[in-house]
């Protein structure tokens, strides 16, 4: 039986490309709610979008260091089904904002190049002790700013136990994401710049393209 890599198109920020990732088989999709990122989309606007989600597609928001208050005021007008937090959040402050909206959540895990395979070992340890509704890490590149590096981090630090349950993030594109899928065998893979024709603005046939190249890798696994 092949193996099927789990695929977010996040940054979403327009009625076309939404459409266009669904219509291309995108399992997720992610709007960015950090108001300092060029793919920040509205909370109203991203309602608008939310509501044209068929079922089985999961609708993700990211948030950075946000509060309580401004989660609930997102999910309020835009009702995402998983939270993804991407700042400085501890174990505690995510489990608290989760069970306080019911939601479960993604952390990302921003990997510097001094950073170990324990470290990653003990970071989901730590979050899924946490709380119930901790669901997995997502793995970015480590950049001064927040919300999605656009860059690469070195892979071989991902623990081979920790892959099947990580989603890999960081730098993908229809060039790498083939041999990345086919190294790291993640559950899942995240991608926003790489799909791009500017920041925020999707391009379809970059989208279609890297879910090609993904699913190419999974027909290759044996196991």
């Amino acid at each position: 039986m092949t193996h099927r890599t789990r695929i977010k198109i996040c940054g979403l920020t327009r009625e076309q490309d939404l459409l266009g990732a669904i219509a291309a088989g995108a399992d997720a999709v992610g709007f960015v709610f950090y108001a300092k990122s060029p793919r920040y989309i509205a909370p109203e606007n991203a309602g608008q979008l939310v509501m044209q989600v068929p079922p089985f597609v999961t609708t993700v928001g990211l948030f950075v260091n946000a509060t309580l208050e401004d989660v609930q005021a997102v999910l309020a007008q835009a009702p995402v089904s998983l939270l993804q937090f991407h700042g400085d959040e501890t174990p505690l402050q995510c489990a608290t904002i989760a069970a306080a909206v019911n939601r479960p959540f993604m952390r990302a895990v921003r990997v510097k190049p001094e950073t170990t395979a324990d470290d990653l070992l003990e970071c989901e340890s730590e979050y899924r002790a946490a709380s119930a509704l901790f669901s997995g890490l997502l793995l970015d590149t480590y950049v001064d700013s927040y919300g999605g590096s656009g860059k690469v981090f070195d892979w071989s630090l991902i623990p081979e136990n920790l892959a099947p349950r990580a989603v890999l993030s960081g730098g993908l594109s229809v060039q790498n994401a083939t041999d990345a899928v086919q190294r790291i065998r993640p559950h899942a893979v995240d991608v926003s710049s790489g799909v791009e024709q500017a920041k925020g603005i999707k391009d379809v046939a970059k989208i279609r393209a890297f879910i090609s190249a993904v699913r190419a890798a999974d027909a290759m696994r044996t196991d």
